[in-house]
């Protein structure tokens, strides 16, 4: 049986703070102490370096990875000649924390690579995006060693395979699937002539980036990222794949845990009404965290009226939620009517058993697994609403 550190990142020494500033203060305090606990893990920074030649294709995948559209306000500036000559940060629209890093072009006559990773600051990012929009050269294949000379980690993607596929489609007996691999093998056989070692690269489309190897790159990036910026890479990337979508409900169900042990904390502590208006407080903003990371808020779900020709009535019919209405203490509260009958049914013997600090406070117990059940639901509404509407929005499955 999985026991509550499995998935649950909070120490001891964590705990002892919280119940210390808790067990001082009045109901409005108390709550304010635990929502400010609960943004703490939404100030990991994380740090994308995104570089290539001039007209590869760098600024696009900056705003594609995003979620912006080229003309949108904070987009990264595109065209055909080098419109970046330093470092230039984009802050993503819904997570301040990570930062995507439009870097001045390869590929000049003296370029050089641990002078260029200086001049960019090479220290401060946690791994970098090398794009070609054809074939990658020496200047690609310099600059990915001296990366790895230094420590870090690099993403070889081969951009604009949109452009490839459209003149391909002219051909007699087309098939997608082979054309990829072999421009996939093409690229890695180029770059194993000039230097690098069993080479992978990833293909992918800065116009449609939930075709082709977005959901690989997200795998390799995530499986080589520290882990406590894996969920931070996952909930910044724009919910375009119905495998992107399952990862981020995952990553959410990994987290009520530590949401759900707060609440229990809470109701160990002899305040009137403090236990319930924690529950809704926490439990509103996990939600409402829900809906923009599923892209189900509005401007979310307008962006994507826009791109696919739908109306925003269109896709909110197939959003089923009884949350879909607003998040408020009211509709919370009908979760909780839910969760508390399915609450009587466990075992309070194995609630304290996922929750050994608190001991055997039967108040603590429930509250916990109040939550746990209340977020459960919600999160399974949610993510299925945005599979829906992902899968009306494209027409087909992605």
């Amino acid at each position: 049986m999985s026991t509550f550190e499995d998935y649950c990142v909070i120490t001891q020494e964590d705990l002892e703070d919280i119940k210390e500033s808790i067990s001082t203060q009045d109901l409005p305090s108390a709550i304010n102490t635990i929502k400010d606990y609960l943004k703490k893990q939404d100030l990991v920074e994380l740090n994308i370096g995104v570089t290539g030649e001039s007209g590869s294709g760098k600024s696009t995948f900056v705003n594609a990875f995003r979620g912006l559209g080229e003309e949108e306000e904070g987009s990264a500036e595109t065209g055909p000649v080098e419109t970046t000559m330093e470092p230039e940060v984009y802050l993503h629209p819904k997570y301040k924390n990570v930062k995507v890093w439009d870097l001045p072009g390869i590929g000049t006559p003296n370029f050089k690579a641990d002078e260029y990773l200086k001049l960019v600051q090479f220290e401060r990012y946690d791994f970098f995006i090398i794009i070609a929009s054809d074939r990658f050269r020496e200047c690609h294949t310099q600059l990915a060693k001296e990366i790895m000379r230094m420590g870090k980690t690099f993403y070889f993607v081969r951009s604009k395979i949109d452009f490839c596929i459209t003149a391909e489609k002219r051909k007699k007996n087309f098939d997608q699937k082979k054309t990829l691999d072999d421009i996939r093998e093409d690229c890695e056989k180029g770059l194993r002539k000039i230097g690098i070692d069993d080479p992978v690269v990833f293909l992918i489309s800065g116009w449609e980036l939930g075709k082709y190897d977005l959901n690989q790159l997200q795998e390799r990036m995530e499986k080589e990222l520290l882990q406590h910026k894996r969920r931070v890479l996952l909930l910044a990337l724009p919910n375009i794949t119905l495998e992107i979508n399952e990862k981020k409900k995952k990553a959410f169900e990994k987290n009520i845990a530590r949401v759900a042990f707060l609440s229990a904390l809470v109701a160990t502590f002899p305040l009137p009404g403090l236990s319930v208006a924690v529950d809704i407080a926490i439990v509103k903003k996990e939600i409402e965290t829900y809906y923009s990371a599923f892209g189900l808020d509005d401007p979310s779900l307008q962006k994507l009226c826009e791109r696919s020709g739908k109306s925003i009535e269109d896709l909110k019919s197939l959003m089923k939620c009884p949350l879909r209405f607003g998040i408020n203490p009211a509709s919370i509260l009908s979760l909780l009517g839910v969760a508390s009958q399915d609450v009587a049914k466990v075992a309070v013997q194995y609630v304290v058993s996922l929750i050994p600090i608190i001991g055997s406070v039967v108040a603590g117990g429930m509250s916990y697994m109040t939550v746990v059940i209340m977020l459960k639901r919600a999160l399974n509404d949610i993510a299925e609403d945005a599979r829906n509407v992902l899968m009306a929005a494209v027409g087909t499955d992605v």
